[in-house]
């Protein structure tokens, strides 16, 4: 008997094979692109503790909310920074700021770092649009972006090449139920119940499936609990035949059967949930900008290209976010993490796209290892770059099998005994984030 309508709808192969994409958090809290980096919002979740969660967010877009919480530190920054400044004031220099930014200019960056699909936002939690909509907040005047973003992003993105999708918070808008948030109990009932923010949700979302015909419909954080969510996953999926959609219009429904999803997304997790997933997270510790954010607090290049790795070796995909300034500038050291993880795909993408992931193993010499297959090649993506010899896991490749080195065709003398492949490797390698060995049987 099937839980929901949709009950063993395939999930679309270009989904499946894209792998990896970019998420775009870019609003008015790119203005006061504040937020405290003392923590990972992956270990305060961790920890359980959920009025830290939300009192030391590292999440600048949840300034508006942080700032509500006595005793924050961005209530503290705020004070001394700001004084009585509103977030009134912030939309309006987003506003005048962003009106100059050609956000057609990103993709090429996008592009370059391999990404197959892009995620940017049309309404954070702030509730404010970053496209011209013709449903305007009833509350708030001049709230929405003065230039059509998400228009020019999707011309951009698709000519490209690449998948356009969308995000859109239906589960909070402050601009109907103001912060502050405080626990998880908070969370979960601060989605508002009116009748009103129901007709405006779903004119939103409808809107956007009909102006853009999103190839992924990402939601956040519930939808009106007066609503259906399968009306609005029926309508999209009547638009839009192949597009997906994320498990976060009803997280706990999703979780136990009763609603339908493509994905489950942890957030600033890479623990694997049940089904499709997909990781969500900023390159740093904040999806929106934040001035906070040095080195320190970001993944290095290594770290950051063997989490995709380890992702989709365990049949996950990752949604990469970038954060732009104000003005529209993506921070250097995201663009220099995004540039490094192109470049290793430009050589390894054999391994990581089209791929069916295969799980992970450690090596002979304590390195981490991943498995991926597509069709009659099977692929070891090696953390780091092993010296002499490297060996690990691996079934019989069977006599005449070859191996080689992605970005070499030159065959590598291998062994295979008692369930271990042994494959002899060039001498003095290069540092790298992952070494990838191609098994042809």
């Amino acid at each position: 008997m099937s839980t929901h309508p949709f009950e063993g709808r395939p999930l679309p192969q270009w989904y499946e094979d894209a792998k990896f994409g970019i998420f775009i958090h870019w609003g008015p809290y790119a203005v006061p692109c504040f937020a405290p980096v003392d923590h990972d919002m992956g270990e305060l979740m961790h920890a359980g503790d959920w009025e830290a969660v939300f009192r030391n967010s590292p999440y600048t877009e949840w300034y508006l909310n942080s700032w509500a919480i006595e005793g924050s530190d961005t209530e503290a920054h705020h004070a001394s920074m700001y004084g009585d400044r509103t977030y009134e004031s912030f939309v309006e220099e987003f506003r005048e700021r962003s009106r100059g930014v050609d956000v057609s200019h990103w993709v090429e960056l996008f592009q370059r770092a391999g990404a197959r699909y892009v995620v940017p936002v049309t309404k954070h939690h702030d509730g404010f649009l970053m496209w011209r909509s013709d449903v305007p907040n009833p509350f708030k005047q001049h709230w929405m972006a003065e230039r059509d973003h998400m228009a020019e992003l999707a011309a951009a993105t698709r000519e490209a090449g690449m998948r356009f999708g969308l995000y859109y918070s239906g589960g909070i808008d402050w601009t109907f139920q103001p912060p502050p948030i405080r626990d998880l109990a908070g969370l979960f009932a601060c989605t508002p119940s009116s009748p009103e923010y129901a007709e405006y949700a779903v004119a939103h979302v409808h809107e956007l499936i009909e102006r853009f015909q999103p190839s992924a419909l990402w939601n956040d954080i519930g939808w009106p609990s007066s609503l259906d969510p399968n009306d609005i996953i029926g309508h999209y999926y009547a638009a839009v035949p192949d597009g997906v959609v994320n498990d976060r219009f009803n997280p706990i429904a999703a979780a136990v059967g009763q609603l339908h999803c493509d994905f489950r997304t942890p957030e600033y997790s890479t623990t694997a949930a049940v089904g499709k997933w997909e990781v969500c997270r900023g390159i740093g510790r904040s999806f929106g900008y934040n001035r906070m954010e040095n080195e320190s607090t970001f993944p290095t290049v290594d770290d950051n290209i063997w989490m995709m790795c380890d992702i989709v070796a365990r049949a996950g995909n990752l949604l990469l976010n970038v954060g732009p300034s104000a003005d529209g500038q993506i921070p250097m050291a995201q663009v220099l993490r995004l540039t490094a993880q192109g470049w290793w795909l430009r050589i390894n993408g054999d391994a990581i796209y089209g791929t069916t992931g295969m799980g992970t193993a450690t090596t002979g010499d304590g390195r981490d290892v991943g498995y991926t297959r597509r069709g009659d090649a099977s692929y070891a993506i090696v953390r780091g770059a092993p010296a002499g010899e490297v060996s690990f896991p691996f079934v019989d490749p069977g006599a005449g099998a070859q191996v080689r080195m992605l970005g070499n065709s030159r065959v590598l003398p291998h062994s295979w005994h008692d369930g271990t492949l042994r494959i002899t490797v060039p001498d003095h390698l290069p540092a790298a984030p992952a070494t990838v060995f191609a098994i042809n049987g």
